[in-house]
């Protein structure tokens, strides 16, 4: 969590570059990194017999940071989710471990779905604008977040990205999340839903090795169908161990990169963007 592996460090610098200037805004004081959370940090203290950091409160009270950080996150995302469905917005979280074929899936959503629905992207990377770029590149407009040292966006991060890239009404919004399967699962962004992405070069053991993650989502995409046969991938023992942790995440196999299987997300997406 946040509070004990240092990625919410107020030093650590966050920053979004705007899609059509370039121009890079150093995001930390905007999103509350600053000295508030400074001031937060300066009291945090880990006392015997306590198993997890806290910080003392304006009453003197004990606050475990987890709560303290996930409480102030939840009320921006909640925010964030009344400004998206005011819009008419279906924003999706995509979360993966680094490798998983995100970009490449995005890449081949936004190239089938031209003309049918208008698609967004907030990228979320510790550095560089590499996705933001290859996501403009495939007909789509980007904005690119650089987390630093920090290993998850968060909703404050995400609610300035928002406002930036302006989505248009009864669009699809996809943040594509820093490639990590621990932090995100904890940080609710206003999303609609969140997708899970894995690859079949990881084995079928990620859902069981990462629970929370998994039981987090509401869909699975396992991506690279392509290279199954090559990496002894065994689809039937993947399913099961999404159903063992998940029973109700619907689930699609695809090849991003060849374009097997997409068909049926894009209709998942199709789904999502018509409003009854």
């Amino acid at each position: 969590m946040c509070g004990t592996c240092g990625c919410a460090d107020p030093a650590n610098e966050v920053s979004m570059t705007n899609p059509e200037t370039g121009v890079k805004t150093i995001l930390n004081a905007a999103l509350g990194h600053g000295e508030n959370q400074s001031h937060d940090h300066e009291h945090d203290h880990h006392h015997e017999g306590d198993d997890k950091p806290h910080m003392h409160g304006p009453k003197g009270e004990i606050i475990p940071l987890e709560a303290a950080i996930l409480g102030k996150n939840d009320k921006i995302a909640a925010q964030n989710r009344g400004w998206f469905e005011g819009r008419d917005v279906t924003a999706l979280n995509i979360v993966s471990s680094p490798g998983s074929g995100k970009t490449t899936l995005l890449e081949t959503t936004i190239k089938m779905l031209k003309g049918e629905i208008d698609l967004t992207v907030i990228e979320g990377d510790q550095m560089t604008a590499n996705d933001a770029d290859r996501i403009r590149e495939a007909g789509a407009k980007a904005i690119q977040i650089n987390t630093g040292a920090g290993c998850h966006l968060e909703a404050d991060m995400v609610a300035s990205a928002a406002k930036a890239i302006d989505p248009k009404p009864g669009s699809l919004l996809m943040i594509e999340n820093v490639g990590n399967l621990v932090c995100p699962a904890m940080f609710d962004l206003g999303e609609k839903m969140k997708v899970a992405v894995i690859s079949t070069t990881e084995g079928e053991d990620k859902p069981t090795k990462y629970p929370h993650m998994f039981r987090a989502v509401e869909m699975v995409i396992i991506n690279k169908m392509d290279l199954a046969a090559h990496v002894d991938f065994d689809e039937a023992a993947c399913r099961a161990n999404i159903a063992e942790v998940n029973p109700n995440a619907e689930i699609y196999c695809v090849s991003a990169k060849t374009g097997d299987g997409m068909e049926a997300w894009c209709a998942r997406l199709r789904e999502l963007a018509i409003k009854p």
